[in-house]
């Protein structure tokens, strides 16, 4: 059952992450589709009333320097802030259909290339545009600024997530714990894992139990008795001999004056 639930809520995951995938990748297509038709609009209609006074500069900063000193302040904002803002999207979009490796350097590449081709084809084919290198350098700041504000951070989610997907689908599924069949094998086992457990020692609960003291009323055993009495008895005879010795010998001594005194006599 816990094999089956956990199935289960992987199928969910991989589900919901590939269905976020599609639909982020779908967002920024049609993103894409829609800021390059507004670019080509931008870029690419002609203007016949600038024909005279455009020209095409293949110097880097020629064109900054012109609006610097010939342009109002407004005016040059416009124009530089217009280039800027043309790039920005390039780095918030392309970072999520770009690979994650090398990704900003990619990134700089497309914008580069892309940009390089509209400013080609502004002054090959439409009228009242020239090409501009300081343009296409603008519109690839605006890609990298894009890209460190917003870019970067939606498209480290993105491929974190595709990570996720790939992780999850990659890793096996859980296997089964399958029971020991009966038989000698597992009753064998089953005895050794009962002989290897540790035998519960008695001599350490035998020893914390407390002994009783033997109380002050308690009589003396038998064989004490014994020994005590044994050992008076012996002192007295000792003394008994000894004085029965001395008596004797006192009495054969009378015994021998008494006959000398008869004699004398």
């Amino acid at each position: 059952m816990a094999a089956e639930v956990d199935r289960e809520e992987r199928r969910r995951r991989v589900w919901g992450t590939t269905l976020l995938r599609l639909l982020v990748l779908v967002a920024t297509l049609l993103a894409l589709a829609a800021f390059s038709i507004a670019l080509a609009k931008v870029t690419l209609t002609p203007s016949p009333a600038s024909e005279d006074l455009v020209r095409s500069n293949l110097r880097p900063g020629r064109s900054l320097r012109q609006y610097a000193e010939d342009y109002t302040f407004l005016a040059a904002c416009k124009q530089a802030g217009g280039n800027l803002l043309l790039g920005v999207p390039f780095g918030i979009l392309l970072p999520i259909l770009v690979p994650r490796r090398l990704r900003m350097l990619r990134m700089v590449a497309l914008t580069v290339t892309v940009m390089v081709v509209i400013e080609l084809v502004q002054g090959a084919l439409v009228p009242g545009r020239a090409f501009d290198i300081d343009d296409a350098i603008l519109n690839t700041s605006g890609a990298l600024l894009g890209y460190l504000l917003v870019g970067r951070r939606i498209s480290h989610r993105y491929h974190l997530l595709a990570e996720g997907t790939t992780r999850v689908e990659a890793t096996p599924e859980p296997k089964r714990k399958v029971a020991p069949k009966s038989g000698p094998k597992s009753k064998t086992k089953s005895k050794s894992r009962l002989t290897s457990k540790p035998r519960p020692k008695l001599t350490s609960k035998l020893s914390s139990k407390p002994r009783p003291k033997p109380s002050s009323r308690t009589k003396a055993t038998p064989v004490s008795k014994a020994k005590s009495k044994a050992k008076p008895k012996s002192k007295s005879r000792s003394r008994a001999a000894t004085d029965r010795n001395a008596s004797g010998l006192v009495a054969s001594g009378r015994a021998l004056f008494g006959r000398l005194l008869t004699r004398d006599r």
